[in-house]
This record gives C-alpha cells, sequence and structure tokens, in this order.
C-alpha cells in the first residue's frame, strides 16, 4: 500500500539518502547528554528524569514559538490597522480645527 502514489497533492521525490542513515539534532543531542560524565554519574532513574526534563522543554520552547507567532500576527491583522485609522481620524480633526480657525468660524461649543 505504501507503494500507491496518493491523489492529488503535491509529491515529493525520494530521498536518496535512508532516513536511518540522516542525523537527527534532536536524539544527537539526548544522546550526547546520555554519554556525558554528569549523567553516567546519576542512577538510570536520574538519567530517565533528565531526559525527559529535556523533552518538556523542547516541547515548551515549541509550543512558546507558536504562541508568539499567533499573538504576533494578531497584533499586525487587528491591532496595526487600528492605530492607522485612530491615527487618520486624529489628522482629520487637526485640519479642521485648523482650517476653521483660518477661516473665522464660530466655534462649535460657543454656539448655545
Amino acid at each position: 500500500m505504501a507503494s500507491q502514489p496518493r491523489k492529488g497533492g503535491v509529491s515529493l521525490p525520494e530521498s536518496r539518502v535512508p532516513m536511518k542513515n540522516k542525523p537527527n539534532v534532536d536524539s544527537s543531542i539526548i544522546s550526547k547528554l546520555r554519554e556525558s560524565s554528569i549523567v553516567s554519574m546519576v542512577s538510570s532513574r536520574g538519567r530517565e528524569v533528565a531526559t525527559d526534563a529535556i523533552l518538556v522543554t523542547q516541547k515548551l520552547m515549541k509550543s512558546t514559538g507558536k504562541a508568539a507567532w499567533i499573538a504576533g500576527t494578531t497584533i499586525l491583522i487587528l491591532v496595526v490597522p487600528l492605530l492607522i485609522v485612530t491615527d487618520r481620524d486624529q489628522r482629520l480633526n487637526e485640519l479642521e480645527l485648523q482650517e476653521a480657525s483660518l477661516l473665522g468660524v464660530p466655534h462649535p461649543h460657543l454656539n448655545p
């Protein structure tokens, strides 16, 4: 079943290097930590805890990055246009006040 082509979508060319020969950054970091002198002094339970802590930290960093991306794009889509419109309205009000003072039109707050 794995050799059947998928319907639709884009298919990428097969990799020439088998997956087991490709270096995996996450597993290489964990294997280096497992082989370090500090971890070798700790019991097997300590190694498991250290490995779990590393995996949790990696997942936390990924989710923090995703949250930062969501917050950043939300600000760009919602807040920046609001700031632009507010600034435009403020400039328009200032221009109207300036024109009114030049033309000598009475101030609207002074009329009963």
